[in-house]
């Protein structure tokens, strides 16, 4: 629970030290699955808003994702951040699965740390047990090739277990680090009218950990 009241303060003393100058943006997502590091969270298409807010290389925002099936797999998170010019950035999130949000139980905090070369970038994350038995790390390098982008990612527990039935679990403590998330992913813009653009992603993944295999597409609102 302290953890996330020491959350909470950080996000609090990030607003306040916001000047006149501040972004604020807004928008939804929507995919037609929920692929993230290798692994599928959810069934059918899913439903992505977020909230952010940047004042230089600040940047405290919310970011959910509900999925439009009887399996809603809900994901309601909080994040603040800062870019520094020499390509390193800091991340904190707080993931939130449902359940009483006051509670820390309920929480999994995240201190994510990337740093970018050019077209190049590595990403290392260290997911914090609250009250799920989760203890995870994962680890990603990516490069941007311009058309299109490729990333391979290595982690554990949530990333690369399977149960005996093939069924993904989360949080082994046993569950080895490997490989999980080969992935390309590309984007573009389709122009619908002269002032109006649709943003288009997509994505092909593969978890050679679990087995798992993912194409997923989707547009930015």
């Amino acid at each position: 629970m302290k953890k996330i009241y020491a959350l909470i303060v950080l996000v609090v003393l990030t607003i306040s030290g916001m000047t006149s100058q501040a972004q604020v943006s807004t928008g939804v997502d929507i995919y037609s699955s929920y692929i993230w590091r290798g692994a599928k969270f959810g069934n059918g298409p899913a439903i992505q808003p977020y909230v952010d807010y940047t004042t230089g290389g600040l940047s405290v925002g919310a970011w959910g994702s509900v999925n439009a099936s009887t399996e809603e797999a809900l994901e309601m998170d909080l994040y603040a951040g800062y870019s520094f010019d020499f390509g390193l950035s800091v991340t904190v999130t707080d993931y939130y699965f449902g359940g009483d949000w006051l509670i820390g139980d309920s929480h999994l905090l995240e201190p994510m740390l990337s740093y970018s070369v050019g077209d190049f970038s590595i990403t290392a994350a260290q997911m914090l047990t609250t009250g799920f038995d989760v203890d995870d790390t994962y680890l990603e390098a990516s490069y941007s090739f311009g058309a299109f982008d490729l990333a391979l990612g290595a982690g554990n527990g949530l990333y690369t277990w399977v149960d005996e039935d093939g069924d993904e679990e989360i949080g082994d403590e046993e569950a080895p680090f490997t490989i999980c998330n080969i992935s390309f992913s590309t984007s573009k813009e389709i122009e619908i009218t002269e002032k109006f653009t649709l943003p288009v992603s997509g994505s092909v993944t593969l978890n050679p950990s679990t087995g798992g295999f993912f194409i997923a597409v989707g547009i930015s609102l």
